[in-house]
């Protein structure tokens, strides 16, 4: 085995280890001195798609800059050395190796025509971001994988008695994120890395990238023999080594070159033009038909349900979030401020945004309240949808300074114990963390069924000091339906989604 292939594993070991160690310590203990968005910030696709749909480049995408310059020089190497969702399928379609020869599935499954998908996918997304909607982080490996391990993997290892972080969390809708991540692992079966190949859009950037690249594989015709083919066995991109080198799908894993018997194979700078083959297998009307497809699909996606003018109460989101149009022009949906939130309270949408807002993060307060002392989500947000807020103008201090709302709370009398059932109840009070109480009571008489006169303290909300923080229904006793709900109206960064009236008991 060459220098070149132990280095590569070495580079796949600590870039991996490195992610899943920052996404491990992405926890309200433990990220504290540790930069968790890092990794986040050297995606290239983030950083592009971002840059067309916010109109501007956040600061944490600057580290995306050096690694775009590296590829133009050294060709998609990300793919094969840094990337931990490729690790994890490099990884995954070495282990599925004797069974696809046992099942006699070979690099002729793999055809032409469905490498056209990534790049399809690409033209789409960049085409729905030149409206403002960042949808990237569906398909980002590296958006994606964060999102799968944060509200799949390490909820389901620290539920067990394992328990790698603080606590249990539970994600709803995690199901289908597990199956869409563990099911692009088992497409492996098919042929390796089919979803590097045929629909990663971050591939297809780097392939368009690595277009220009001044490095690449180069084959001597002298010294190989036609018809081997022996070093296209290994080939993670399937670039057709044997031939004139697919420079866009080359991820520069090296493998052909050890696999090759007579050493007709080498990784050069600036070997021959004509040694390698420079096109896309997307047709330039292709290209600008996804492009177009994507244009299109976000007027229809803002038709949903779940958008503005009339938003879905449901959609509350973090503090510190743009307004609805900005956030979904930078939201990467890869759950980084769900994985930090200390309550569980962030959650991935499903419906209540949209489906423009799939999987962005919403506050579901009967799992978890937005805790008042509490700003790391508006830290580790690595594309700046959840801009950085000091917990002082979070609160709301000093007092002339408005705090940060993100809803308000109304009460279901149906359901409250005190209004409904003649139960004493003040829960919702004590569990207020507003400084002057958001929730107040005004006593009641009332007479008990069997006649005896019974004074109560019901329950009221003062929408002037009310934050929409959530405590008071995620500790509210009534245990299958609580008494107080919290809705998004009322939330600071809108100017619509307001009650009108200013003050007001609910």
């Amino acid at each position: 085995m060459t220098l070149f292939l132990w280095l590569r594993r070495a580079y796949q070991a600590v870039f991996l280890g490195l992610f899943l160690f920052l996404v491990v310590a992405a926890t309200s203990q433990l990220i504290r001195g540790y930069p968790v968005h890092w990794f986040l910030g050297l995606d290239p696709l983030a950083a592009t798609g971002s840059a067309i749909a916010a109109r501007s480049l956040d600061p944490h995408f600057l580290w995306a800059l050096p690694l775009v310059v590296l590829m133009l020089f050294l060709g998609r190497f990300f793919c094969g050395w840094i990337c931990p969702m490729g690790a994890l399928h490099h990884a995954a379609g070495w282990a599925a190796r004797p069974l696809r020869i046992r099942l006699r599935v070979t690099d002729k499954n793999n055809p032409r025509p469905s490498r056209q998908v990534k790049y399809a996918v690409l033209a789409v997304f960049l085409g729905m971001a030149v409206l403002g909607s960042l949808q990237v982080g569906l398909l980002d490996p590296i958006a994606s994988t964060w999102r799968a391990l944060s509200t799949t993997v390490l909820p389901a290892a620290s539920n067990t008695a394992f328990g790698l972080y603080q606590g249990e969390r539970h994600f709803q809708w995690g199901t289908l994120v597990s199956a869409a991540f563990f099911g692009a692992l088992a497409l492996n079966l098919v042929y390796p890395r089919f979803y590097c190949r045929v629909l990663c859009p971050l591939g297809a950037l780097l392939g368009v990238l690595s277009k220009f690249s001044l490095a690449r594989i180069h084959r001597d015709p002298a010294k190989c023999k036609e018809g081997c083919k022996t070093c296209g066995a290994d080939c993670q991109g399937a670039a057709e080594p044997y031939g004139k080198v697919k420079v866009a799908e080359c991820m520069v894993c090296l493998n052909c070159i050890e696999a090759c018997p007579r050493g007709a194979l080498s990784y050069e700078l600036l070997p021959p033009r004509e040694a390698s083959d420079e096109s896309f297998d997307l047709a330039r009307r292709r290209w600008i038909g996804a492009a177009v497809s994507g244009v299109v699909a976000v007027p229809l996606l803002r038709a949903s349900d779940g958008v503005e003018p009339r938003p879905d109460p449901r959609r509350i989101r973090p503090p510190g979030a743009l307004d609805e149009p900005g956030f979904l022009g930078r939201c990467l949906k890869c759950g980084a401020c769900m994985k930090v939130c200390p309550t569980g309270g962030l959650q991935p949408a499903f419906t209540e945004a949209g489906l423009e807002g799939l999987w962005t993060p919403i506050l579901v307060p009967r799992l978890g309240y937005c805790e008042s002392g509490c700003v790391l989500c508006t830290t580790v947000c690595p594309s700046g949808a959840i801009r950085p807020l000091a917990l002082e103008e979070k609160q709301g201090k000093p007092p002339e300074i408005e705090p940060v709302r993100i809803g308000s709370a109304r009460f279901d009398k149906g359901r409250c114990l005190p209004w409904a059932y003649d139960t004493e109840c003040i829960v919702c009070e004590e569990v207020c963390p507003t400084a002057k109480k958001a929730i107040y009571f005004k006593e009641q008489a009332v007479t008990a069924r069997d006649g005896s006169p019974k004074t109560l303290k019901q329950p009221y909300v003062d929408l002037t000091l009310c934050t929409g923080c959530g405590t008071c229904e995620a500790r509210c006793p009534v245990f299958d339906g609580p008494a107080v709900h919290v809705t998004s109206v009322g939330e600071t960064r809108s100017a619509k989604n307001r009650i009108i009236l200013t003050g007001g008991r609910v």
